[in-house]
């Protein structure tokens, strides 16, 4: 859950990675980057305008003077006889070019005629000029290549005959042509910056912010990852950043939980360490009671004497070698012949389970059969499971059964504890073999199937969930024969 606390944090630092862009360079940052490649962008395509329109623009010129020139042409056609040398020059001048030629029925007349200053220079021929020709042809003329006079040939308007072909000075052309050009670059630069500035303010506010802001909530995080306060709460509008985000928000929270775990394991394996001695004290003072009512003359106490003997001596040596799972290493088994039957049946007497009790136990495995183990170990394997049975049993409510079945391969020993109890929860199975988080009922700690896992891990086997219904559940562990000796 985040707070005010963890953002404000992250704010407070907020400055230090701008100030890292700016002097490791602005253009290195995604924001530098993404702003010189929309500069670049807007550019290409004001070019891809800029290259086409130039084009048109010199054809509509000449078009313009194709037209002028068809109007004066036709002043003339229409009164040969009212055309005066003066009228004739004024048409010319008004139609800006030297001559004028007109194709009509096959005939080529020279309508309109004045001295060329300069032999021609070029002839464009407009009628099938294609657009590379056009743009071609443009930037001839734009950068002085086409000067001089040049012929100019077009279809007339109006179907006003076959052709049309003047002659004129390229040099206006050329002044309109620059002009025109600069107008539109002038533009062009214009409309960059305002598109660049306006998306770069837009990939600001709408990207970089936000993954500045995770970034800030990264570092902010791992400052004090124990701190659930600065675990990231996923608020982009971005699909893909909220994802990331709530990616981010689900590894801390773990992190964070893994974390106050291992400290609480650490608190406890100290803990634990500190009641051993004590207990370990108490219990050396019960077992010199014990011992002293071994010659009890009461039948009764003297069967119970030395099952009591051996449940405090086992406590004993528990409290003596410190062993916490949080804390220490389980010790190495010292493995010799166990009789599995006898020892399931001792857990099980332990444990309060017998003949007249709503949960009965079932042993099931050949006669005399014996598995090369760790005694002690192995008792604490059997207690953990048949406890949970039984435990499973009885909170349903009605009686069961417990089986405890042995037996082995050419490579292996192997012991499975069944009972008739009403399976394991989902949560329960996620987390099996895990300390304090595969505890099946209310109030467990889910550390009696880490330690029985830990301890037939020391043998070299596995212990592992055979199946887990609502008619039961079954656990089964692997003694390889290769640690025998």
């Amino acid at each position: 859950m985040q707070d005010g606390s963890g953002i404000d944090q992250a704010e407070q630092i907020s400055a230090a990675p701008l100030r890292g862009a700016w002097k490791g360079g602005f253009w290195r940052t995604l924001s530098g980057r993404f702003l010189i490649l929309t500069v670049v962008f807007v550019m290409v395509a004001e070019v891809l305008i800029f290259v086409p329109s130039i084009a048109r623009f010199r054809a509509d010129f000449l078009n313009m003077r194709l037209e002028k020139a068809q109007i004066a042409a036709l002043a003339q056609l229409a009164a040969p006889d009212m055309v005066t040398p003066e009228l004739e020059r004024e048409l010319l001048a008004n139609a800006e070019v030297f001559n004028v030629v007109l194709r009509r029925n096959e005939v080529r007349e020279l309508v309109l005629s004045s001295q060329l200053p300069q032999p021609i220079s070029q002839t464009f021929d407009l009628r099938g000029a294609g657009p590379m020709v056009l743009i071609g042809d443009a930037f001839a003329a734009l950068t002085g290549r086409t000067g001089g006079i040049i012929r100019v040939i077009g279809q007339p308007v109006q179907d006003a005959g076959l052709l049309i072909e003047i002659t004129m000075d390229a040099a206006p052309l050329r002044a309109a042509l620059i002009d025109y050009g600069a107008r539109i670059l002038v533009l062009s630069a214009v409309i960059s910056a305002i598109t660049a500035l306006a998306l770069f303010w837009a990939v600001q506010r709408l990207m970089v912010a936000p993954i500045r802001r995770v970034v800030l909530h990264m570092q902010s995080y791992a400052e004090a990852p124990e701190d659930a306060r600065r675990v990231i709460a996923p608020t982009s509008r971005v699909d893909e950043l909220r994802r990331a985000e709530e990616a981010m928000a689900m590894m801390q929270t773990q992190l964070t939980s893994a974390l106050r775990q291992k400290e609480r394991l650490a608190q406890l394996g100290g803990a634990v360490a500190k009641i051993s001695h004590d207990l370990r004290n108490i219990l050396t003072s019960a077992q010199l009671f014990v011992d002293r009512i071994e010659g009890s003359q009461d039948p009764a106490v003297a069967r119970a004497a030395p099952k009591l003997v051996g449940s405090i001596s086992r406590a004993v040596a528990l409290c003596e070698s410190t062993l916490t799972f949080g804390r220490a290493e389980e010790a190495a088994p010292q493995p010799r012949p166990v009789d599995i039957a006898l020892l399931a049946f001792d857990v099980a007497e332990a444990d309060g389970i017998g003949a007249d009790t709503p949960v009965t136990l079932q042993i099931d495995a050949p006669q005399g059969l014996l598995i090369w183990a760790d005694p002690e170990q192995l008792y604490r394997v059997l207690s953990n499971l048949i406890r949970n049975a039984r435990q499973a049993i009885e909170a349903q409510g009605k009686a069961g059964q417990i089986t405890v079945s042995a037996g082995q391969t050419p490579v292996e020993y192997w012991v499975m504890v069944a009972d008739t109890g009403p399976g394991l929860p989902d949560r329960a199975r996620a987390h099996l073999f895990e300390a304090f988080s595969g505890a099946a009922r209310k109030g467990g700690t889910g550390l009696g199937l880490a330690i029985a896992a830990e301890l037939v891990r020391g043998h070299g086997g596995q212990l592992e969930l055979l199946r887990s219904t609502a008619q039961g559940t079954a656990f089964i562990l692997h003694l390889p024969k290769s640690a025998q000796k």
